[in-house]
């Protein structure tokens, strides 16, 4: 592995770990403030730090004595794809936050975790059957254990049904998968951070539309949630979407989305110690399943190419 794919790796952890915790912040704020509300507050803190990020690292850049700025068509495809990629990844943003934010108030930290961690599986999937592109078998026998994983944790009963919030947190899954893939495409077209920083004011505006339209919101409540918003607008906006933005730089989608969805370890572990959450023996061991098939997946296997070469 070399450096650039061992930092990207770093960063995602961080990622994964700042989002883990941030689910135990997201069941807080569902103490004094509706769904939609919180999510467009939160939206706003990491639209403005990820906005800054993206000025003083421009300046930064155009300061450089080596800087050549891009000019003609290649000026004009980077800008494009710089803002039609943060526009795509902005509504995926809206799509996932609304739905996660209003299954956490149905479901646990914890569990709320490991489904969302269902865009794992969803990646290789969306991938191979819109832009055919191939995962390795292991991804595959990954993504059969992860099943099986968050069936244990999701069909706690007889009836084969999921509960309103596992469902809703599902249908956030499906959007982060998505959010995955949009990044992927664009990340390399485009500037990174300025795609983040679009992202989140679309996402922004988008999501406080719907908070009028379907909520009620109120300075009050949004000022009585204030740690919880600036934890998830600040720390899991603005620094975790930005540190997946910049790895995916230099790793493939799958391999990323795998690493993020140790949130979902993180995640519980958060709800365990900061919320006395617990999870009985049948969620416990789903749990387990799914984060063998994460480790499972992360394993290189050695290709046809070098397996000859050893023979």
């Amino acid at each position: 592995m070399n450096n650039k794919k061992l930092i990207s790796n770093i960063l995602l952890l961080s990622a994964a770990l700042i989002w883990g915790v941030s689910f135990v912040f997201q069941r807080k704020g569902m103490e004094y403030i509706e769904p939609l509300t919180f999510a467009a507050s939160r939206l706003v803190l990491a639209a403005l730090s990820v906005a800054v990020l993206a000025f003083v690292m421009d300046l930064r850049d155009r300061r450089r004595p080596d800087f050549e700025p891009k000019t003609g068509e290649e000026a004009r495809n980077y800008k494009k794809n710089t803002v039609l990629g943060g526009v795509l990844a902005g509504l995926c943003l809206v799509g996932a936050g609304a739905f996660q934010q209003m299954g956490v108030v149905y479901t646990t930290a914890g569990k709320a975790g490991f489904i969302t961690t269902l865009y794992m599986m969803l990646v290789p999937i969306i991938n191979f059957a819109v832009f055919r592109k191939k995962s390795p078998l292991q991804t595959w026998v990954g993504v059969v254990l992860g099943v099986i994983g968050l069936y244990l944790l999701c069909m706690t009963d007889k009836s084969f049904s999921l509960t309103k919030g596992d469902t809703l947190v599902m249908i956030c899954s499906i959007f982060f998968a998505l959010h995955i893939l949009t990044c992927d495409h664009f990340v390399d077209k485009g500037n990174p951070v300025k795609i983040s920083a679009i992202q989140f004011i679309t996402a922004c505006v988008c999501t406080w539309v719907l908070a009028f339209l379907f909520e009620e919101p109120t300075w009050a409540k949004i000022l009585s949630a204030m740690v919880p918003i600036a934890y998830c607008g600040i720390m899991s906006g603005g620094v975790g979407y930005t540190f997946q933005i910049l790895a995916q730089k230099n790793t493939d989608p799958t391999i990323a989305a795998l690493l993020l969805s140790l949130e979902s370890v993180f995640a519980v572990i958060a709800g365990a110690i900061m919320l006395k959450e617990m999870m009985s023996t049948r969620e416990l061991l789903g749990c387990l399943v799914m984060f063998v098939a994460i480790i499972l997946v992360q394993i290189p296997l050695p290709s046809k190419k070098t397996k000859k070469e050893n023979a």
